[in-house]
């Protein structure tokens, strides 16, 4: 494939790494070379196969929109935009683009926001909940995108919304963790991140880069297939975005 990779932080440059030890095309756009998005032009977009975005909330909507505009696909790991959903979607259906999104490509995390959707009916039998984050100090954000879409994943369930404790320190690639705390147990959820090498940002690609159109959420097509593939059996999978 041909991919060009939006961000050059550390996110975007392991990707870059990863994608080129595939054996993928790979260029770069840095926020200085694309103000605005206004490098993202029909002509330099024309023979990109998918655009992968890297950015920062501030520019990652001029960046989306401009896709849109070239009718290029795009796979986005950038957060800090989902308010503008809605305005996306129609965007993107009206293209016939592809647009693929989430706070976290880590297979672990999107099952466990499956796990947290389902724990979160212990918040009506007693229990008390929190949710804490921890990452790298270089990270710019806090609470992170997958802290989050937790919090929303166990509100949407419950009615309950978490408060969010977040942490700076270190290398720490990524821990998100879950406790719904009562007088008589504790249940914790977590998922610890080892390397972020093992995210499935080339799967995303192949998915968008083929013949997946329109809004899609990474959580929906994993359970999808892994619904597919039996490993969540006799589960009614609906996809959300």
């Amino acid at each position: 494939m041909n991919i060009l990779v939006l961000g050059r932080g550390k996110t975007g440059s392991l990707v870059v790494e990863i994608a080129r030890e595939r054996g993928h095309e790979v260029s770069v756009l840095t926020g200085k070379e694309n103000p605005s998005a206004s490098a993202l032009t029909p002509e330099r977009l024309s023979k990109i196969n998918v655009v992968l975005d890297f950015t920062t909330p501030e520019a990652v909507l001029d960046n989306i929109f401009a896709c849109i505009r070239s009718r290029a696909n795009i796979v986005v790991g950038t957060t800090g935009w989902y308010k503008e959903l809605d305005r996306v979607r129609q965007e993107v259906e009206s293209s016939g683009t592809g647009l693929l999104y989430s706070p976290n490509f880590f297979i672990g995390v999107n099952i466990l926001f499956e796990a947290a959707r389902s724990a979160a009916a212990a918040l009506h039998q007693g229990y008390f909940g929190q949710i804490f984050e921890r990452h790298h100090a270089q990270k710019k954000d806090a609470p992170s995108g997958t802290a989050l879409m937790l919090g929303k994943t166990i509100k949407e369930a419950s009615g309950t919304e978490l408060e969010i404790i977040s942490f700076r320190e270190g290398d720490v690639v990524g821990m998100h963790e879950v406790v719904l705390d009562s007088p008589n147990d504790t249940i914790y959820l977590c998922h610890d991140s080892k390397s972020p090498r093992i995210c499935r940002w080339c799967s995303a690609c192949r998915r968008v880069a083929g013949w997946e159109k329109g809004l899609l959420r990474f959580q929906g097509c994993l359970a999808r297939a892994m619904s597919q593939a039996s490993l969540w059996p006799n589960r009614r999978v609906v996809i959300r975005s």
